[in-house]
């Protein structure tokens, strides 16, 4: 009799402990830590910058439960059978209005509930059939107009989810992919293979060249340039496990205002007159924002503001924005339900 009672009770107990790792598993990364000193901070900038908004963003940014993931189809790897699965799964077409530039190859489903869709692995000679992202990071590429021929430069593109976008969206002249950071350059060049097949791959340079230089080395080249610049990456710093490379970040946080600035006077020098650019980041900091487009607007003649919020209208039933922004710009705000962004956008011209 006791050894049957035993056996019971190290057979609830083994349930229990396949009960508590499902549920770990359908909770996504229950190990995650806020990073205190990183809220503080921000508690104190965004209270000031954002007013009582920020209250709901923090509570969206500081709660990975309630975080959502956007499927970017890859139309090099069709799969209707995947297109179905999403269906049977809740998710729908994102990006349903009217926008002004809509390619019929770029599709991107979302659904409200969170959750992510299980990734697929890197396979050497095959071809993914998705790449999961945050839906905001399309904003930038929608905003970028690429057209088949044009020539285009993505100046800061690892891990390579907007690359891949604009790849959905058009068949470049030329694409080029650049990241100065070693690994993260890997990481692109990686991307890259998992998704685009030859020939196609051959018409993209990847380069590992100082942003800040390239306008110099490749003056008026480009029709259109994305400047997705290093950012203080506000969702996945609140999670930093390392304390003391959180508190350096922090300090250093004030310097990159100046280096988006020098990367965006790079990127205008790249451009050829009558080319579009367009700069993001995936922080509400304003000093990395609005800060640093003012900037260029006043210290750059030769170019001009050009109007978004025509876009922003279309999407503004999938996504949040901060209102009081200019034409030119636009700031996805996190909330339930819409947990996409934080991500700035900014659209400029050559004169």
């Amino acid at each position: 009799e006791l050894g049957k009672v035993s056996f019971v009770c190290f057979y609830c107990f083994s349930l229990f402990l396949l009960f508590l790792k499902l549920e770990n598993k359908t909770k996504g990364k229950p190990q995650k830590q806020i990073c205190q000193v990183v809220l503080d901070h921000f508690e104190k900038q965004y209270t000031t910058e954002l007013g009582h908004t920020w209250t709901s963003v923090r509570d969206v940014l500081t709660y990975p439960l309630c975080w959502q993931y956007a499927i970017l189809l890859n139309k090099f790897s069709q799969s209707s059978e995947l297109e179905n699965t999403l269906g049977v799964k809740g998710y729908h077409p994102a990006f349903q209005g009217p926008l002004p530039y809509l390619p019929a190859l770029l599709k991107c489903y979302i659904r409200r509930t969170p959750g992510r869709f299980p990734a697929q692995k890197h396979q050497a000679g095959k071809l993914k059939e998705y790449y999961l992202l945050n839906a905001a990071s399309l904003l930038p590429v929608l905003a970028l107009e690429v057209k088949d021929g044009e020539d285009v430069l993505d100046l800061c593109a690892a891990p390579g989810g907007k690359s891949i976008a604009i790849l959905q969206c058009a068949y470049p002249g030329q694409f080029h992919c650049n990241e100065y950071d070693d690994l993260r350059s890997r990481w692109l060049k990686q991307t890259i293979e998992s998704f685009i097949p030859y020939p196609l791959i051959n018409l993209i340079t990847v380069s590992k060249l100082d942003g800040r230089q390239i306008g110099d080395l490749k003056p008026e080249l480009y029709e259109k340039v994305l400047v997705d610049a290093p950012c203080s990456n506000d969702r996945s710093w609140l999670f930093s496990s390392d304390i003391q490379q959180a508190t350096l970040r922090l300090m250093q946080r004030k310097e990159l205002p100046s280096l988006q600035f020098q990367l965006l006077r790079s990127a205008i020098k790249a451009l050829r007159p009558g080319g579009s650019l367009v700069y993001s980041t995936c922080t509400l900091s304003r000093a990395e924002n609005s800060d640093v487009i003012n900037l260029i607007l006043n210290s750059c003649s030769n170019v001009m503001p050009v109007d978004i919020s025509e876009m922003a209208r279309a999407v503004s039933q999938e996504f949040t924005f901060l209102s009081g922004m200019q034409q030119h710009e636009l700031l996805v705000l996190p909330e339930k339900g819409r947990a996409w962004g934080p991500m700035y956008v900014a659209k400029l011209k050559k004169m």
